[in-house]
């Protein structure tokens, strides 16, 4: 059953066809604002209250109720209006997520799983390339060959699906982080949703705008900011690899398949490493690192030497006693004295020596 409007004066439910009616065909009652077939509508579109009343109709302030027998099918009655069971339960719509949050949310999950399907295939592809070079001498076993093709083959599927919904879950995390960024500085995102997304999936527009996405809103950040500039430069040379593997595919000789054999096991190899820079980027955002622990912040100071202190060490008075008794201290006192008298000793010498004319009487 569709949505219906109920008739304010002989209740009558009218279904809703196309556009909801003000008055009923019956009676020209006023009608009400239209119900689901649940029963359900949100309390800012109602145009009517729930009200309980007594069963058998309203009591008249003149008259008594007649008492009489309750069968027990009939309704429960009540003199004052029950408080129970008439509230609205608590809406929780806006708390649920819609499918661009879960997309959102599904961002890391696909990213790890991209580097990971890429770096299998890094790994199936330089074993075919060893398969080339054993092939050059001795004859490969065939079920050796036979897992090497499905191991390619199965990473060549999957890689670009797995990419392509790792792309696209991304550029929804990346609006998100957009609105969250602009909602703190206390500004709207002068961007479009579409042009946000367009600018991550078109191929060749997505080598320059996700860059500029990310920078206009991570300049604040110089560790933010350099960690986008990596990841572009890395997203940048992964493109420029694709496109060039794709034109040293078009030579048809044996060399040239062999080679192009390695280049993809090192275009892989890229695309597992792009795939975790851009998640490091988005975890950077959100203040931690790439295994998702919280991010700690490090501050190094340069050391110009080391500590001088301009206070000598202060020694107890018992300590300095103690020094004084011991006899080590007095033989140094004594052999520093029998010194200074030598010395003394040889400058008067050196004295008399050069002043010969001098005359000394007793």
């Amino acid at each position: 059953m569709s949505a219906y409007q109920i008739c304010v004066r002989c209740e009558n439910r009218w279904p809703v066809t196309y556009q909801s009616r003000q008055w009923c065909p019956a009676c020209r009652g006023v009608l009400l604002s239209p119900v689901a077939p649940d029963g359900s509508v949100p309390p800012e579109r109602r145009n009517f209250r729930w009200v309980a009343r007594p069963a058998g109709g309203e009591l008249s302030s003149g008259t008594q109720p007649r008492p009489r027998r309750r069968s027990m099918s009939d309704p429960p009655s009540y003199r004052d209006m029950p408080r129970w069971g008439l509230l609205d339960p608590p809406r929780a719509e806006d708390d649920e997520p819609d499918r661009a949050d879960t997309a959102a949310d599904l961002a890391p999950t696909l990213l790890v799983g991209t580097a990971v399907v890429f770096g299998l295939a890094a790994v199936a592809e330089a074993v075919r390339y060893g398969l080339l070079l054993f092939n050059r001498t001795r004859l490969v076993d065939p079920l050796a060959l036979a897992i090497s093709d499905a191991a390619v083959w199965a990473t060549q599927v999957v890689g670009p699906v797995v990419a392509l919904a790792a792309a696209v879950a991304s550029g929804f995390r990346l609006l998100a982080l957009r609105r969250r960024v602009y909602a703190e500085r206390g500004l709207a995102d002068s961007r479009s949703p579409l042009s946000v997304l367009a600018g991550v999936v078109i191929p060749g527009v997505n080598l320059a705008m996700p860059g500029v996405f990310l920078t206009e809103i991570g300049n604040h950040d110089p560790r933010l900011l350099r960690a986008i500039r990596t990841w572009w430069v890395l997203w940048v040379m992964n493109g420029v690899l694709a496109v060039a593997l794709l034109a040293w595919r078009q030579r048809d000789t044996l060399q040239a398949r062999a080679d192009g054999v390695l280049f993809t096991a090192v275009l892989a190899a890229l695309g597992a490493v792009v795939a975790l820079a851009t998640l490091q980027v988005l975890r950077l955002f959100d203040g931690a690192d790439l295994w998702g622990r919280p991010l700690r912040r490090r501050r190094f100071t340069y050391a110009t030497g080391p500590a001088w202190a301009p206070i000598a060490p202060i020694v107890p008075a018992s300590t300095g006693r103690d020094a004084q008794d011991e006899p080590g201290t007095e033989r140094s006192e004594q052999v520093d004295t029998e010194h200074s008298e030598q010395v003394d000793t040889e400058r008067s010498e050196q004295v008399d020596t050069e002043r010969p004319d001098r005359v000394v009487t007793s």
